[in-house]
This record gives structure tokens, C-alpha cells and sequence, in this order.
């Protein structure tokens, strides 16, 4: 074997002067990434535990053009590395690029030599064009290796992380000692917390013998069948291959239709077109495929991703190890019901049968779900009991999230009621003319409802919402994907097949589906080819962290509910007892119950001041004191950290203010734009509030939670938007409908308008009958 080991000039202390630390390294990485070699992991959440990981970089990652190395991205690719290293993991490099270095120092060689011999000869201003001889691939790997090895190193030592070279050939692997020895030194390295970098010994390598592969051992042909071979003999759980494209696609990624395969089973082979290798290399797709394969036969998990997207390259090998949905993850196991994208395109086809259907036969399933709701309402709370006893026993989950799971038989039947309600309002949906206009004779445009697409809501906690979210999507004719919390899945379950067993009176089950799967949220939200709208249903938290993650796909709801009631000096003592009771109280963990109460300042140590005190304290509600409210008291309650919180329980924040427009100020200073509310008898007031307050509901003399689409006569409701285009408030059937025009001809062109046309614009406004349909 030729082998040669490049350590670091200077190892790091730890190391030279003890060899304990190799032995701490090694210990925690056993408690931290604790799974024995053997099986391939079958899902891509488990690469978390993934300790010895191979990541092989390509010639098209390494170099920048057919000679020369792509410095940005190496860099991004050691820190990656390094950061693993040092989380404890076992890092080895698989790389190419030897040839192409050496290539640039053997060109410029070439050049400065020609260029000195010509101004000898001819002088300086009669130099001739130098042409450059055609390089071989062996005497640029012998002069490129060392020079790509010391920037490695270089690099590395930024990080404190050591490495070392190995370059390798077939006899290594084939030649039992060989293979022994590299065995030997490959593990000694990980020992001390070494990354080794191997690469091919171009310089003396044979060229590859077509179908060499024999007795099942794959043979050394390029770095991707090296990087599999040294995989599984290593042991390793996790082999990454960067190349040049997203991962692997049905057929070449130039067509058109080509789709990108998420996760690859062995048994999917047949199905794959490949196309041309790669400009750069001696692989191409075919070769890592197979390679992959064979790694994973081995026991090996592998992923093939994008090591050369600027967007992404600064964190592929992290994503990949966190388990998030990046390249194409080689898995053995397939699972038994369809792919989340599988869902979605069932979901988008059947999605387009159900807007097609008429209004009534929509408000048929509707009625029948509110029937299933009713009917089966013993196995619904049945599996919801199940859903209660295990999130109490874990401990996981706050008091709120408990309350915003359990369902109850008078939950039900207010569900069965605003279905019907919803039914009803459905026969005016879609296809409803908005705007009728005579362009010019002959020429009608119609503006028209029509559904957005498809729908993903991922909620939480909350299993009520999936029957809420169903028939809205029903009634609107939009495709929908369900990702509910584990916390609810029994109840989740029985939910989505009562609404299937409805949608199938007409034929079109598949048009709602339930992610089951484990995929992660961040990952359907990068699904922007098959998703038109997101709506979030749950925790501020993560509300704000669907809204990051989106990409390229809007995201409709609310990120916090920080709802007011403001007090004013005008006030009724009986009206003001009886809102704020309600307002906090009645459900303190929903979105529009109040969490900061706003006293006009003459109130204070006033009858309506002390009631209302006496009133939450009774009805067990911490109070929290706003900065001026502490201010007036010798002995306050807690100060509040933030007049921004959303407490979601029995708590509330306590704030004076000096007028009305001072309320309005700090509303919307530290309000949320969600629900506020003015109690007062003063009309004057109140309509300046009610104007002046820039939130999706604004109440007067009524509890915030009237903020809801059932309360408002909506039937249901997805959510409450507090953004200010597209849907705001109570979001229910028309903020789920978009428009398209339909214009009617009889061969009109614009030709025919312009001033040497015969025709003129008439743009006449045409009555819209109410109810009319297109």
C-alpha cells in the first residue's frame, strides 16, 4: 500500500501531552451517538445518530472549472466537517480534485518555461502564440497531490483538527494484508481524533477495467466506488456523496419532467433513466447509484446531495446529518402507504374533481361529515382519552396544550353545527362572478372564485381543527395536507378517516390526506412545487418557525395573540367585570383570550379598579404589573418581563395609561395585531378606537373572544390572519378562494384596437346578479 500520513505540523495540545484525550473523545461519542454497525437506517431522522460518517467530495465539488480548485466551497465543506468532528463524530474525507490541481500548477509551469524560452529567442516584443501541450491525467494527480493536501491542512488547523493523507489503489482492498493495514491505520487515526482524507493514488492507479466487479466486492474504478468500498469496511453508519446535482431524478435533470427522488429503494432500479456523467470526473450518476447500492448492501446509509449550490453548500453536510430532506436518501425499507409527495399529487388530483363538483354535492359531504361527527362521537372520544392519558403520563406537554387537546361531546356538537352552517354558505363559492365587463362588442370578461390549490395546515394539539379545516377545504374545493401533532394522533386518525368515508359519496377520498409519515416540518415546507399555502394552527413558536422555514410558499395566520382590553374612565362597572372575566377566563390558552389589561388612570383605587382585581384574583389569575401600574403601588405584583407575552394560561399583565390615544399607542407598540377591545360608554370614544386600533378585530363593549369564524357566522375557520393583504381576521371560506379572469371572444385580436383597427374599448360594467355562477 502506498500510504503516507501528512499529521499536522503542530498537533494540539491535548494530544501531545496526554493520551487521554483520544479516550474522552471516544467515550463520549459512544454515550452521545451510542447505535452498533449493522443495519442501514431506514429513516432520514435517524442520521442523527449516524458517529462514523464518510463524505466523499467530487470533482465537479472540488474544482471550479477543468483545472483549478473552488477554494469558497472547500472551505464551507471543512467547517462543516470540523464542526462534526468536534461534536464527536468520526470524520473521513473521500476526495477528488489531485488531477485538476495539478493540473493548474503544470499549465502555469508550462507557460512561465515557454514564455522565458520564446524571449530568449525571439525577444520580448516577437513572442509567439504558446500552445499547451495535452496533459497526462497521472503526472497532474503526482504533481497536485501534494499541494491539495497541504491546503487541507491548512484549513483544518484553522479548527483546530488534525488530518491525514491516505492514497490508496485496488491491491489495498484486494490484497488481504494491504487491506488489513489500512484497516489498521484508518482506525488508529479516528482513535486520536485525526480526519483522514483519502483519495486514489492517480499517479500509479491503472486505468479502470469495465465490469471488474467480482464475487460481489465492488472494484476501485473512481472516488464514488472507493468511497463505498471504504465505507463498509470501515463500518461506517453514513456515507454523503456531493456532486454537481440535487440527487437522484427518474430520468436526466435536464428534461423537463424530470422529478427528484427523495428516498431510493434498491428495488427502484428499473424505474431511473440516467443521463450523461458529469463534465468533470471519470463517474457519473450510474456510478454513484451503484456505488450507493453496494454501501448500502453493506450496511452503509447513504444520501447523495448538492455539494456545489451556493444556497446551500454553507450547511448540506449538517442538514443531511440532522436529518433534514436534502439530495436523495438511499433506504432499504420501503414504507407501505405513499410518499408525502405522493400524497400531495394524490391530494392536487382529486383536489381538481372536488371544485369540480356542483356546490350542492360539496355541501352533501359536508352535512354528512357533521352526521359521522355525531354518530361515531363515542369512538372519537374514545381515541382522544387514549391521546389525554399518554400526553399527561410523558409530561411533555403544558397545561395549555392539554386543554387545547381534549375533546368533549359538546365540542362535537358545536362542530356538527358550524359544519352545517358551512354547508350552506358553500353553495356560494366557487365559480361566483365578481365582476362582469364588456371590454368591446362581442368581448366579455368575467372575474370569477376559484380555489387556491393546494392547502397544507400543520396544527398542533389540536384535533378539533381537523374537521374545521376539512370542510372549509371541502366547501372551497382546495386539495388539503393535514400534519397534526403526535400528541393527537389516535384522535387525529379516526378524524381524517371519518372525512374521507365522506368525501367518498361523491368519489374523492384522496382529496384530503393526513401526513402519517415522520416527516419533519421543515421539511414539507419545502415542498413549493406542490404546496400553494401554508396555514399554521398552534404556538407562537411555532407559527414563527413555519414562517422561516417556508420558501417560495406564502404562510397565512398569526405568529402571537397579544389581544387587549382597555379600560376607559367612561366605563360600566358591570360591562367591564363581565368582559374581562370572559376575555381571560373562559379559555385562557386560546389565541384571542386577553393577556394585558389597560386601566385608564383615573380608575385607580376606584370600585370598578378593586372589583375587577378581586375578580381575576378569585377566578385564580396571576397578575403581572406594567411598569406605571408598578409604579403607583407600594407593594405590586410580580413586573412584568415583557409587555409583549402571550401567557396563554391564567396570567395577565396589568398596565395605566392616561387616555384613549395613549391605549391605542401602546397597542400598537406591544400589541400583536390579532383582537383588542375598548369598554366605555362614551360613543365618541369608542368609534375613535374602534377607527384608530390598525388590528384584525377591533370590538367594542364585547369579550375578545368573540374573535372567531363560528361566532362570526363563518361556520369555521382555519385560523386568524393578522397580515394585511390576501385574508385578515377570522379566516374562513373566502380567504381559502382566489380569483381568475375568463374573457370571451369571437376572434378578437389587439390589432383590432389599434388606430388603424376597427374596433374601439367600450370597458361597460355589467350587472352581477347576486348568486350568479360562471
Amino acid at each position: 500500500m502506498f500510504a503516507r500520513l501528512a499529521l499536522c505540523s503542530h498537533l494540539p495540545s491535548r494530544i501531545r501531552q496526554s493520551n487521554v484525550y483520544p479516550a474522552s473523545i471516544r467515550a463520549y461519542s459512544q454515550a452521545k451517538f451510542p447505535r452498533p454497525h449493522g443495519a442501514s437506517f431506514v429513516h432520514r431522522s435517524e442520521l442523527k445518530q449516524a458517529k462514523r460518517i464518510v463524505v466523499k467530495l467530487g470533482s465537479a465539488v472540488v474544482t471550479r472549472d477543468e483545472c483549478g480548485l473552488a477554494l469558497g466551497r472547500l472551505a464551507s465543506i471543512v467547517e462543516q466537517v470540523a464542526m462534526l468532528q468536534n461534536q464527536g463524530r468520526e470524520m473521513m474525507i473521500v476526495t477528488s480534485g489531485a488531477v485538476a490541481f495539478g493540473k493548474q500548477r503544470l499549465r502555469h509551469e508550462i507557460l512561465l518555461s515557454q514564455s522565458v524560452r520564446q524571449a530568449l529567442h525571439s525577444g520580448q516584443n516577437q513572442l509567439k502564440e504558446m500552445t499547451l501541450p495535452v496533459l497526462e491525467a497521472r503526472a497532474c494527480a503526482a504533481a497536485g497531490q501534494s499541494g491539495l493536501m497541504a491546503l487541507y491542512e491548512a484549513m483544518f488547523t484553522q479548527y483546530s483538527t488534525c488530518t491525514a493523507q491516505i492514497l490508496v489503489t485496488n491491491l489495498d482492498f484486494h490484497d488481504e494484508q494491504k487491506r488489513r493495514n489500512l484497516n489498521s491505520t484508518l482506525h488508529e487515526l479516528l482513535r486520536m481524533n485525526i480526519v483522514p482524507i483519502i483519495n486514489t493514488n492517480d499517479a500509479v492507479v491503472p486505468p479502470p477495467v469495465p465490469n471488474s466487479d467480482l464475487q460481489g466486492v465492488i472494484s476501485i474504478k473512481d472516488n464514488d466506488s472507493l468511497a463505498a468500498r471504504l465505507a463498509v469496511e470501515m463500518k461506517a453508519d453514513l456515507l454523503i456523496a456531493l456532486s454537481d446535482v440535487e440527487g437522484l431524478y427518474d430520468s436526466p435533470p435536464g428534461l423537463d419532467d424530470a422529478k427528484l427522488i427523495d428516498i431510493f429503494y434498491p428495488g427502484d432500479q428499473q424505474s431511473i433513466t440516467y443521463g450523461t456523467k458529469s463534465r468533470v470526473g471519470i463517474g457519473g450518476m450510474e456510478a454513484k447509484v451503484k456505488a450507493a447500492l453496494w454501501a448500502l448492501q453493506g450496511g452503509t446509509s447513504v444520501v447523495i446531495a448538492n455539494g456545489t449550490n451556493p444556497k446551500v453548500t454553507g450547511h448540506v453536510i449538517t442538514d443531511i446529518v440532522e436529518g433534514k430532506k436534502v439530495g436523495t436518501f438511499f433506504s432499504e425499507v420501503k414504507p407501505a402507504g405513499p410518499t408525502v409527495e405522493q400524497q400531495t399529487e394524490m391530494a392536487r388530483h382529486a383536489g381538481r374533481s372536488l371544485a369540480s363538483l356542483d356546490p350542492e354535492k360539496r355541501g352533501e359531504i359536508i352535512c354528512y361529515l357533521a352526521e359521522l361527527l355525531t354518530e361515531k362521537k363515542d369512538e372519537i372520544l374514545s381515541a382522544n382519552r387514549r391521546d389525554m392519558e399518554l400526553a399527561t403520563s410523558s409530561g411533555r406537554l403544558s397545561q395549555p396544550l392539554i386543554d387545547r387537546l381534549s375533546l368533549s361531546s359538546s365540542k362535537l356538537n358545536s362542530l356538527a353545527i358550524g359544519l352545517r352552517q358551512l354547508a350552506v354558505s358553500s353553495r356560494d363559492s366557487v365559480g361566483r362572478v365578481l365582476r362582469r365587463t364588456r371590454v368591446a362588442n362581442n368581448l366579455e370578461l368575467e372575474q370569477i372564485t376559484v380555489p387556491i390549490g393546494v392547502l397544507l395546515v400543520i396544527f398542533e394539539s389540536r384535533p378539533d381543527c381537523l374537521p374545521q379545516v376539512s370542510a372549509l377545504a371541502i366547501a372551497s374545493g382546495n386539495a388539503l395536507l393535514l400534519k397534526g401533532g403526535k400528541e393527537a394522533s389516535n384522535t387525529n386518525r379516526i378524524l381524517h378517516q371519518l372525512t374521507q368515508e365522506a368525501l367518498s359519496i361523491h368519489g374523492v377520498a384522496d382529496a384530503i390526506q393526513l401526513v402519517s409519515t415522520r416527516e419533519e416540518v421543515e421539511d414539507l415546507c419545502r415542498l413549493d412545487k406542490l404546496i400553494d399555502l401554508i396555514i399554521p394552527r398552534g404556538s407562537s413558536q411555532l407559527v414563527r418557525d413555519i414562517q422561516r422555514a417556508a420558501k417560495g410558499i406564502p404562510v397565512l395566520g398569526h405568529s402571537e395573540g397579544v389581544c387587549h382590553v382597555y379600560i376607559d374612565n367612561d366605563a360600566s362597572i358591570e360591562k367591564a367585570i363581565d368582559i374581562v372575566k370572559d376575555s381571560k377566563c373562559d379559555y385562557p390558552a386560546a389565541c384571542n383570550a386577553m393577556e394585558t389589561l389597560l386601566m385608564h388612570r383615573d380608575l385607580l383605587r376606584t370600585p370598578i379598579f378593586d372589583q375587577i382585581i378581586d375578580m381575576l384574583r378569585a377566578q385564580h389569575v396571576k397578575i403581572h404589573a406594567g411598569p406605571r401600574f408598578a409604579s403607583y403601588l407600594t407593594f405590586s405584583p410580580s413586573e412584568v418581563k415583557s409587555l409583549r407575552t402571550e401567557y396563554g394560561d391564567l396570567e395577565c399583565c396589568i398596565e395605566v395609561v392616561d387616555s384613549m390615544q395613549e391605549a391605542v399607542d401602546h397597542i400598537h407598540k406591544y400589541g400583536s395585531s390579532h383582537t383588542d377591545v375598548i369598554v366605555t360608554e362614551n360613543e365618541e370614544t369608542a368609534e375613535q378606537f374602534l377607527q384608530q386600533v390598525d388590528s384584525a378585530c377591533v370590538f367594542w363593549n364585547s369579550s375578545s373572544r368573540f374573535a372567531d369564524g363560528y361566532r362570526f357566522g363563518l361556520g369555521a375557520e382555519v385560523g386568524i390572519s393578522t397580515a394585511r393583504i390576501h385574508a385578515r381576521g377570522p379566516v374562513g371560506l373566502e380567504g381559502l378562494l382566489t380569483t381568475k379572469w375568463v374573457l370571451r371572444g369571437e376572434g378578437h385580436t389587439v390589432a383590432d384596437f389599434s388606430e388603424q383597427g376597427s374596433m374601439k374599448y367600450l370597458h361597460e360594467n355589467i350587472p352581477v346578479p347576486q348568486g350568479n355562477f360562471s
